[in-house]
């Protein structure tokens, strides 16, 4: 236990356990006096009650009428002063929003001192490991003939046309009005003109509903025609963002309108569309926007390397608060990942359905490296600027065939800004521990037999 005290803002502060501290702080009777006086001044010359004009109303009767008003709000201005103050001279590194335990069953008095405590959470402290050296494995990449043809029949498929169908066959697409409830009958979703897909063949029944996998969605789903409703039955993701949605017993009805399957456009059609003079020549441009992304992918597999050796190296206890409520910044983040390594929308989406099903586990390591990787930013000088933050999206825009603009103002409207910067920061950190590391290039396969290896050694 430690604590300190200070008598220009009279506060203590003591650790109450990892990562969290209790501020104890004590406002002077005259201090509160004064509060209290400039609010009800200043309220006095604002005020207007029937019969006076404004301004002119009695200090007895404005106090009578609007006293706990006043109480409240002078309170909040002193504890919000107090604890800034407190933030900025001790230097605290707060993270998330303060917790007041029992601060609503506590008035000011005129003339008395004002006691209050206030718990926060705050940046973990740590040594970092040496950040030179790391040994990392190489994976050497290629882009085989059968990942162009793939990735053709996908431009193919994004292009094509809708035909309409009476019964929905593997892979065929399902609009309709989706109404999620809770145990209880709480509304959590009610979406008009959503889209679920009926699983391919590859999928083993799986499918997603509304953001959330279903194991057997195949067979609860059946085989419905427009107009029918469809029930679907199922348990909430552990790491949903939405807390009420976590772990509850969840009835999904689904309302079919209509049921559509996408015919490939044809491939002289998307030879004109790129502007293209022959199959060959898109090919071409495919197989480099490929070798691309490969390099992308290269990049990947060595940070997460990295990142495992900082995470297994390096030890203290996260706040449990903010841990609870990483879950949406996790998922936030593994999003925009998967936008800049190329990812299909379609397949982002269900990669996002099935990391709601992950455990908190991961919550825990994306926090854990979250703080480690801003400590070592710091330490290696590693900025963003707005140039940066420009070309990738440009770049995630690209792999996703939209304007970079559109992507920009998306990004913008979702308030995930910050969420860029932070994927470039880490990534340029991550880089630059790489140029440090000592790594070894390995063909695929045994690259993943030594992986394999690695993590069967590690469970």
């Amino acid at each position: 236990m430690s604590a300190t005290a200070t008598p220009s803002h009279n506060v203590s502060i003591s650790d109450i356990g990892p990562s969290r501290k209790k501020l104890s702080f004590t406002i002077p009777a005259d201090v509160v006096t004064g509060k209290l006086k400039d609010s009800l001044d200043t309220l006095a010359l604002e005020a207007q009650l029937p019969g006076f004009r404004k301004g002119k109303a009695p200090r007895q009767l404005i106090e009578k009428r609007f006293g706990g008003m006043l109480k409240t709000e002078a309170r909040s201005a002193l504890v919000t002063t107090a604890y800034q103050a407190a933030v900025e001279e001790h230097k605290l590194k707060v993270v998330g929003e303060p917790v007041a335990p029992d601060l609503e069953g506590k008035e000011l008095t005129d003339g008395k001192s004002f006691a209050f405590d206030l718990e926060v959470e705050v940046v973990p402290e740590f040594e970092l490991p040496s950040l030179e050296g790391i040994e990392v494995r190489k994976p050497l990449l290629d882009v085989p003939e059968t990942a162009v043809d793939d990735e053709v029949n996908k431009v193919r498929v994004n292009e094509g046309s809708l035909e309409s169908r009476d019964s929905a066959s593997p892979g065929d697409y399902l609009t309709g009005h989706g109404i999620m409830k809770g145990a209880d009958g709480t509304e959590h979703y009610n979406i008009k003109g959503c889209v679920v897909q009926k699983p391919a063949a590859d999928k083993a029944g799986k499918g997603m509903i509304l953001g959330v996998l279903v194991e057997d969605f195949e067979k609860q789903l059946g085989a419905p025609k427009a107009g029918d409703t469809v029930t679907v039955q199922t348990k909430g993701p552990d790491n949903h963002e939405v807390e009420a949605i976590r772990g509850a017993a969840l009835t999904i009805t689904f309302t079919v309108e209509r049921i559509d399957s996408i015919i490939p456009a044809p491939i002289n059609d998307i030879v004109k569309m790129f502007g293209m003079e022959s199959e060959e020549q898109l090919k071409n441009a495919i197989r480099q926007r490929l070798q691309q992304r490969i390099a992308v992918q290269q990049q990947v597999a060595m940070r997460q390397q990295a990142a495992k050796h900082l995470i297994d190296h390096t030890k203290f206890e996260l706040p449990q608060r903010l841990t609870a409520t990483q879950a949406g910044r996790t998922l936030e983040n593994r999003r925009m990942e998967l936008m800049y390594r190329g990812v299909d929308p379609q397949q982002i989406e269900e990669h996002m359905a099935e990391l709601r099903q992950a455990s908190s586990a991961v919550a825990v390591r994306d926090l854990k490296l979250f703080f480690i990787l801003t400590k070592a930013s710091e330490k290696l000088a590693i900025s963003v600027d707005e140039n940066e933050i420009n070309n990738r999206i440009a770049q995630m825009a690209f792999e996703r065939n939209l304007r970079p603009e559109k992507l920009r103002n998306e990004i913008i409207q979702r308030n995930q800004v910050g969420t860029v910067y932070n994927q470039i920061r880490e990534h340029k950190t991550m880089d630059a521990i790489l140029a440090k590391a000592k790594v070894t290039e390995l063909p695929v396969d045994e690259y993943n037999k030594a992986m394999k290896a690695q993590n069967e050694a590690t469970v």
